[in-house]
């Protein structure tokens, strides 16, 4: 019969394999996007995963700060700085 504890170290293990997956995805993401402002969201989906992975490996206060700083701070100032620079919009390339 399984036990308890062994059924609960499976369940953690995948849980810990899928925030990894999604985070070394997003982490990609960031590197081959090519709109910064999707760039930019992945970035904060990308430390999202690096929090959870911080909580599932009971570090709750690296968590937390995580969250807190990088999210919160980091990654709203790179999304503002990306969305108040000053791009061309328009597919065509016109002579001016």
């Amino acid at each position: 019969m399984i036990g308890l504890e062994t059924v609960g170290a499976a369940l953690e293990m995948a849980v810990f394999g899928l925030l990894a997956f999604v985070t070394v995805f997003f982490a990609i993401f960031v590197v081959i996007a090519k709109d910064v402002v999707r760039a930019g969201l992945a970035l904060i989906m990308c430390m999202f995963g690096v929090a959870a992975l911080y909580i599932l490996l009971n570090a709750q206060f690296l968590g937390i700060i995580q969250v807190l700083v990088y999210i919160g701070a980091i990654g709203v100032l790179i999304l503002f700085a990306v969305m108040l620079t000053k791009r061309h919009l328009g597919g065509g390339s016109r002579a001016d």
